[in-house]
Order: C-alpha cells, then structure tokens, then sequence
C-alpha cells in the first residue's frame, strides 16, 4: 500500500467515522420517555412526508416539493434501510401515499394514481394507473394524506385554497370518501381547513384526523384540532369558527358555535399537526407498554408563523381503555428537534410498523425515524443511567 492511498485511506475512514458520530449525536438530542430508543432508519428520503407499509412489509415514503415515492428496502424488518428506490418521480406534490394490500395509491393534488402491484416488487418500474385526475387542483393546501378506512374506501382531505374563505366547489375544506377503483367521492365531513392526518380509532372505527389552524390571528389562537367524525356530514366550523368557540372576524359574525363540532383535542397554535396513528398492535409485536395500547401518536411539524417556535415534536394522547373518546392527557413523546429557537428536523408522519416500533418521517433532513422500546433502557433509566428519562 503506497503512502498516499494510505493517507486517503486514513482520511476516508475518518470522515466516515466523524459523520456516524455526528449523526448520532443528532439523535442524541433528542428526548423520549424512559425505556425507549430512538435510530436512524434512512437518511435518504428528501422531503419525506406520509409513510406506509405494504402487505409485503415494504416501507414507502411520500414528498411534497420532491414530487418523489420512495421505497425502502431491507432484508432483516427493524433494520436500517439497505436501499431506497424512487419508484415515481415528477408528480404534483405526491405526499399522500396509502396501501391497499400490495396496491400503492398516491396522490397527487387533483389526482389519484394506482400502483398495481408494487409493494410486493417495489424494483421492477410500473405504469401507474389513473384512478381519478378530476380532484380540486388549487396548489395551496393541495396536498393530501390518504387512509384507508374499515369499509374498503380511501378516505382523503381537500383542504382551503386559502388561508380564510369560502370556496364555491363544495370539496374544499372537506373530507372525502373515494371508491378506490372508480374514483367516485363523496363528502363525509365538512368544514375542515386543511387536514394531513388521518387516523382509524382501533376500538371504535371512527376516522380522526388532524386540522390546522387559520394564521394572522396571533401566536395562540385559534388552537389547532384533532377531531373525531361520529357520524357522517359533520360540520367542523371552518371558515366561520375555529376551534370550537373562537368566531372568526370576518365570516363568524351571525354564526354560533353550537353548530358545528368541536374538536376532541386542542393543541397550541401554529404547532401544525400533521400525520397521526393509533397505536394498535397485539401478541409479539406489542412492542410498547400497555399504557400506549390505543395512544394517538401525532406529529407536530412545527410553525413558521410565531413569534417564538413551537412544535417540532411527536406528541401522544393517552386514554383509559374504557373511555376511546376521552383523552387523559395529550404530551410531548419525542421532542428536541427545537432548541433555543433553532431547528434542525421537523417531524411530519407517524406510524406503527409491522414489528410494533414506530415510524417517524422528517420532510427537513430527509429522514425516517424508528422509535422502539427496551425494558433494559427503561431500567437504565430508572437508575440514573440514562438522560432521556421524560416519562409520561
């Protein structure tokens, strides 16, 4: 070995080393109830937004200004990615992304495309087909967040093209129930500003989903929304009410508040809820305590509009088991992507894996996170051994 290939040798393995250490240290920043851990999945997905697992277990990632659809492959389920794949690319704003068995349904602003197929062969290019291009096509809250329901249908938000009025086309600010394979949608929920969250209540089947608040109102109101659908038609207040009791100023003036419903949980202004998931696993791949069994996991992607920062974190609401529609408490879960007004990552989906950890994307650094739980670093924790000891 010459002298030079040994230095370069030398300095390749240093520079390696010095960027494993420095990625760690980013997790090392970060802060999470006793007993769980947190790793780096992938740190190869720009502008990762809404994450979903195929039949085959395959792992996807959605982006917005990317226009991209990653797959991320490995071998061993629970290790980090071997390889990702950009299985589409050049789309509108692809960041809604959900599976119907090994069927990838993306969307695309005024668009849904199919993927027939390619969660069990994410390698092989494929055509994707166009279930339906006859969707609102305003860009401004335009993207989407798809979730397949109990009744078979995908379920997607139209949010306002605005940030406060009334639209004429009756999809705006609303949720839709779309047939998967005509493309036929009907209205299921009304008067929501712009929702990129959708979740299925494992004991009740009830859809939630998250809203985010009007700006230019100040930094702490109106509070932004998680809110649950209990029958379908609800109206949810936009634009005439925001957050159950707060009139807006312009179009709330002859409206009352008891004609709209309120949401089940308020959540800081601006700390812009995004993606949500129920915890619901069961047998091996309970991997989390029992206290989180059914916990609403949310991430809070964090406000661009504030005086001073908030957000930037994964929250969780708790419930009593016999009470699914009555949170108990609703708390920072992961949290230090904020520090003293600088941000370096900002959480916008979450989801439960097929081996019980959860999944966590970050459109910032172009990143997935992987949240499991260790009884031997809970104990550590217990103990003093560990830093990140914030229980809830």
């Amino acid at each position: 070995m010459s002298l030079r290939y040994a230095c370069w040798l030398w300095l390749a393995l240093n520079a390696s080393a010095q960027m494993a250490a420095a990625e760690a240290s980013d997790l090392d920043r970060l802060t999470l109830p006793a007993g769980f851990e947190i790793h780096w999945v992938t740190q190869s997905t720009p502008n990762a937004r809404q994450l979903a697992q195929s039949a085959s277990g395959v792992l996807f990632a959605g982006s917005r200004r990317a226009g991209k659809v990653y797959a991320v492959i490995n071998s061993k389920p629970g290790d980090p990615a071997e390889q990702v794949i950009v299985v589409a690319s050049g789309l509108n704003m692809p960041s809604g992304i959900a599976f119907r068995g090994d069927d990838l349904y993306v969307g695309a602003v005024d668009r849904v495309l199919r993927y027939r197929g390619i969660g069990a062969d994410p390698q092989t290019p494929i055509e994707p087909e166009v279930i339906t291009r006859s969707l609102p096509d305003k860009r401004h809250h335009g993207w989407k967040y798809l979730s397949f329901g109990p009744d078979g249908y995908l379920y997607l938000a139209v949010g306002a093209p605005c940030n406060i009025c009334l639209s004429e086309d009756p999809r705006f600010a609303s949720i839709l129930r779309m047939d998967p394979d005509t493309g036929q949608t009907q209205i299921v929920a009304r008067g929501v500003r712009n929702s990129v969250g959708l979740a299925w209540q494992p004991a009740t089947g009830e859809l939630w989903f998250s809203d985010n608040g009007r700006d230019n109102l100040g930094d702490d109101i109106p509070s932004d929304e998680i809110n649950r659908i209990s029958q379908p038609g609800q109206h949810f207040g936009y634009p005439y009410f925001h957050a159950g009791d707060i009139p807006d100023p312009e179009f709330g003036t002859d409206k009352q508040a008891d004609a709209f419903t309120p949401p089940v949980i308020r959540v800081q202004a601006h700390s812009a809820v995004t993606g949500m998931t129920f915890y619901e696993a069961t047998g091996q791949t309970a991997q989390f305590p029992e206290r989180f069994n059914h916990a609403l996991f949310v991430a809070e992607h964090g406000s661009w509009n504030r005086s001073k920062k908030v957000g930037y974190q994964v929250s969780v609401a708790l419930f009593d088991s016999d009470k699914p529609n009555q949170p108990i408490a609703y708390q920072p879960f992961v949290s230090g992507w904020l520090n003293a007004e600088k941000v370096w990552g900002r959480p916008n989906d979450v989801l439960v894996a097929r081996d019980g950890s959860l999944l966590i994307s970050d459109d910032k650094v172009g990143a997935i996170y992987r949240v499991r739980f260790s009884r031997s670093t809970e104990t550590a924790a217990a103990a003093g051994i560990a830093h990140q000891a914030a229980a809830p």
